[in-house]
């Protein structure tokens, strides 16, 4: 059976996916946003679950903007 966080990770995966091929800059961005939010979701439940301390749950630093090719 896979884990419930395991779920919150492929819809982040998703969100990834669909950021790329995104039409405009809000949508790219608004991808982003609901991506970052499942990858936090998938951390609180992994440390619901016993799984991660309380020290690891704060999230990582990326840069958010399109910098990577995007404009």
């Amino acid at each position: 059976m896979m884990k419930q966080s395991q779920h919150f990770l492929e819809n982040a995966e998703n969100c990834a996916q669909l950021a790329e091929h995104a039409p405009d800059e809000p949508t790219y961005n608004r991808y982003k946003r609901m991506e970052e939010a499942w990858r936090a979701l998938a951390r609180e439940q992994d440390w619901l679950d016993g799984e991660r301390s309380p020290l690891e749950m704060r999230p990582e630093r990326k840069a958010t903007a399109r910098s990577a090719g995007r404009t």
